[in-house]
């Protein structure tokens, strides 16, 4: 199980926000990766992801990482 927990925040716009991001087996031998993101403080939005294998799993997680610190989180 790998999980990356990423904060942005910005005082002067009141951006408090956070992203996080598990990567977990399931039961049937697929990768899931579950997303969560919102304001700090406040109820998550979440969305999952099956994939067959945990590299190309891996490779989303990457990839969505680099995104969100190009984004300004940290």
């Amino acid at each position: 199980m790998k999980t990356l927990y990423l904060e942005k925040s910005v005082p002067s716009r009141n951006c408090q926000r956070y992203y996080r991001l598990d990567l977990s087996p399931d039961l049937f031998g697929r990768w899931v990766l579950c997303r969560a993101w919102g304001r700090i403080g406040r109820r998550a939005c979440e969305m999952r992801e099956s994939f067959p294998e945990r590299s190309t799993a891996l490779v989303a997680l990457r990839r969505l990482y680099r995104q969100k610190r190009r984004r300004g989180y940290n």
